[in-house]
């Protein structure tokens, strides 16, 4: 019997699973990205935020326009797999699915390349930096990217841990609200037999931290969920005769809301400044890594349950959201649409873990999904 041909799109996937890249450095990437989907004629390619890269289907002026928006960037985890798409960049693996969301993105190109845009304009993503928080803004800042004025804006995420094609989806708050809070504190050394000669900042940061816990509010199905995470510490050297005069501490803060995570930006700030009174310490803060929190609108929530019911896919509405951020809610701060997830098998490994791997069956329902949302803006 003659060798089944593989699927392309698989294919494609793979190999940019093969050749990942981090964050802002996705110029292989996109180049195999425009090589792949050139044969699906979109009316216009541009790059955008310097390592990404934007489809127009249709040239109506009048008509609506709708983005949809996937993901390229790999993360810097060393990958354990074996099988034969295994990374080929040491250090660097596609940890989070944005393989497979690349891959939907082409898929859905092929789909529009078949079915033209009869009225309005379509706006296929390829976006760089997702993990950094980096590329939303990068996009929505670009003079490509200025006129576009989408009316909905579209994006789906992997899920680990929910059954393979399931649709995942809620209305409001789809991901949180996180980023990070840098803190140094600056003291002076001395000798570690005469601390009263320094100024070491060792008990502050201690007590910051541990002031810090009584914002949290752990419990996911809570609206005033909090969660506050030490990520990283440093402090002094490794020199038992001098006791410290610098040290950081790195917080990650997840909330509900992008409003909430002012509130509890300002809580923490607030604490620090009165801490640090009297100490003789200099405090310095820093924001990195923003996600604003996807803000799902209803009525494209309702457009997603409905065309996965009608395309016979199941389909859950989550009762709070995932507590992960995602970059793609920069998009819906700004324009009305929203992200849905779609499972990638309840034994996967989950995101961001050394083995894991996207499911290539969600390459094709996940487009049609896409699709049929598109439709919707074509009737």
């Amino acid at each position: 019997m003659p060798a089944e041909t593989p699927n392309p799109f698989v294919a494609f996937r793979r190999e940019l699973h093969r050749f990942p890249e981090l964050s802002g450095q996705e110029f292989a990437t996109r180049q195999r990205i425009r090589a792949f989907v050139s044969a699906f004629r979109p009316d216009r390619m541009t790059d955008v935020a310097q390592t990404g890269l934007l489809l127009q289907y249709g040239t109506d002026s009048h008509g609506p326009i709708t983005l949809i928006r996937a993901d390229i960037d790999a993360l810097p985890i060393q990958e354990v797999n074996a099988f034969a798409h295994k990374s080929q960049t040491e250090g660097v693996s596609h940890k989070c699915g944005h393989d497979g969301h690349a891959a939907i993105l082409a898929r859905l190109a092929a789909h529009l390349a078949e079915k033209p845009v009869r009225q309005g304009r379509v706006y296929l993503l390829f976006q760089p930096a997702e993990e950094t928080g980096q590329g939303a803004p990068a996009v929505l800042n670009d003079p490509a990217f200025a006129d576009l004025r989408p009316d909905r804006v579209f994006a789906l995420h992997n899920l680990p841990g929910f059954p393979v094609g399931t649709i995942v989806c809620k209305p409001g708050p789809f991901t949180s609200a996180v980023q990070s809070l840098i803190v140094t504190f600056r003291g002076r050394v001395s000798h570690s037999a005469e601390p009263e000669k320094g100024v070491n900042p060792a008990f502050l940061m201690a007590n910051f931290i541990l002031k810090s816990r009584q914002f949290t509010t752990t419990d996911p199905r809570s609206d005033d969920f909090a969660l506050i995470t030490p990520v990283f510490t440093t402090l002094g050297e490794k020199s038992y005769g001098i006791s410290a005069g610098y040290g950081e501490v790195h917080l990650t803060l997840r909330t509900r809301t992008s409003q909430k995570m002012e509130r509890l930006t300002s809580q923490l700030l607030t604490t620090l400044s009165i801490l640090s009174v009297g100490t003789g310490i200099g405090i310095e803060t820093a924001i990195t890594e923003v996600f604003y929190a996807n803000q799902n609108h209803p009525d494209a929530f309702a457009e997603i349950r409905d065309r996965a019911h009608q395309l016979g896919f199941a389909f859950t509405e989550k009762p709070e959201p995932f507590k992960w951020g995602e970059d793609f809610g920069l998009f819906t701060q700004h324009h009305p649409g929203a992200m849905f997830g779609i499972g990638n098998g309840e034994n996967s490994p989950a995101l961001h873990n050394d083995d894991y791997d996207f499911n290539d069956d969600l390459i094709e329902p996940a487009a049609r999904l896409f699709l049929a949302l598109l439709d919707r803006h074509q009737a």
